[in-house]
């Protein structure tokens, strides 16, 4: 990993290294647009087209059968089965805190206001089987899907020899998914978009991708026959804030976590101390080699780094800066930063606190905003998969009291329409 030190960079510098990886979206648009056309035009013949081509899935049905869900639950093993309903647990417990309560009042006199919560009726997940497989993903959108009330939820997951992962179709089953279908890229964000003659079309797409179901998703939400997203997204990414207390085996073992994901993760390290540096460099370099997914964790470290700083609070305004996915504060006194944290997706407190905990099973949500979106987004909660809706109601008097407020700002606007349908009713 590189080692940077804060004192010594111009202002570009600095803002450079805010950037991340970069992501050809032309490239990736200009790909996907054809996809996406010819599932509008063509239906589930495109989408099986692309299911052949790009997953090597021919000659069976996209959907799961209830059969296949239950082979999987019997054919899992049983460890992995409770691993799975405990992190159910805590996850449902976590976001069922979630669940927006509506409200009624009186703005004036015989006004009256009030607000009420519905769930998306229809929805589309979509679960990534690239280069890893993610019940946790399923489990993380399902969730908060069934606790908001959605009637339909769907899931798409590309196949892997012609079947999804019985991980996942256990997770799915659990969590009470209606449909799951053997697809994946550019082609599953277009059949749930869009539909298709034997499948209909969801109101809102949840989940990560890589860049092609991110551009899809990005295209069909700006498409006035496709729907709407949860966010937009980028690779993932951690970011962490230590100091000397910092054990360096935990830091390195926490960069590299977030390595493995993809080749254009990143994974930053901020400190005050260039002795905690050199040692999480050395202790990098020696857990890199014991890792399974070794190649895309060391691409990944090439754009990752090291910066050395003065003071926590520099840390504290870089990350703010960055507003990472996940932040990770490794410090002597990590709760009494809370206030300091203004932009970020994910929090992790303290040595005793990995990213992989929020990744699987401590309860919250690990589908959060990346590439610097943790400005304005929040991570998927159960408002996500709801929508608000507001109510009023006006006695005579209270259409009286408000009358002249109205028809002022009615015809301040040259609106007089609106005024008369006040009006009218005075007379």
């Amino acid at each position: 990993m590189k080692k940077l030190s804060l004192k010594s960079l111009e202002g570009a510098e600095y803002n450079n290294l805010l950037k991340r990886p970069s992501i050809d979206s032309e490239n990736s648009f200009s790909i996907v647009k054809p996809i996406l056309r010819s599932i509008k035009n063509n239906g589930m013949a495109a989408v099986l087209q692309y299911c052949e081509q790009f997953d090597n899935l021919s000659g069976r049905d996209l959907l799961v059968s209830k059969e296949e869900m239950e082979s999987a639950a019997a054919e899992l093993p049983s460890k992995v089965k409770e691993a799975i309903d405990t992190a159910v647990r805590n996850i449902t417990t976590f976001h069922e805190q979630q669940i927006p309560k509506g409200y009624s009042l009186e703005t004036m006199p015989g006004v009256e206001c009030s607000r009420e919560y519905r769930a998306i009726e229809s929805v589309g997940l979509y679960i990534p089987g690239g280069t890893a497989v993610l019940p946790s993903t399923m489990m993380m959108l399902a969730i908060p899907a069934r606790l908001a009330g959605c009637k339909r939820i769907v899931a798409c997951s590309p196949a892997k020899n012609g079947a999804v992962n019985s991980a996942v179709l256990y997770a799915a089953g659990v969590c009470g998914v209606d449909e799951i279908y053997l697809a994946g890229g550019a082609q599953a964000i277009g059949m749930m978009a869009y539909g298709t003659e034997i499948t209909a079309k969801v109101d809102k797409i949840f989940g990560p991708g890589n860049q092609y179901v991110t551009a899809a998703k990005s295209l069909v939400s700006i498409d006035t026959e496709g729907c709407a997203i949860d966010m937009p997204a980028g690779p993932s990414e951690v970011l962490i804030i230590a100091d000397e207390s910092a054990d360096p085996s935990f830091v390195a073992a926490d960069l590299l976590s977030q390595a493995e994901h993809g080749v254009d993760s990143q994974s930053i390290l901020l400190t005050t101390s260039e002795s905690l540096a050199d040692k999480v460099i050395a202790e990098v370099d020696s857990q890199l080699k014991e890792l399974e997914r070794v190649d895309i964790a060391a691409e990944s470290l090439k754009s990752s780094f090291i910066l050395i700083t003065n003071s926590l609070d520099e840390c504290y305004a870089f990350s703010n800066k960055y507003a990472p996915e996940h932040l990770i504060i490794n410090t002597a006194n990590p709760e009494v930063v809370n206030e300091k944290i203004i932009n970020a997706g994910s929090v992790f407190l303290g040595a005793y606190s990995p990213e992989s905990v929020g990744d699987y099973a401590s309860g919250t949500n690990h589908s959060l905003p990346t590439y610097g979106y943790a400005k304005s987004f929040s991570g998927v909660n159960v408002l996500d998969f709801m929508k608000s809706i507001t109510f009023q109601k006006l006695t005579e008097k209270g259409l009286q009291e408000i009358a002249g407020t109205v028809i002022t700002l009615a015809e301040t606007e040259k609106l007089q329409g609106h005024a008369n349908a006040v009006r009218v009713r005075l007379k």
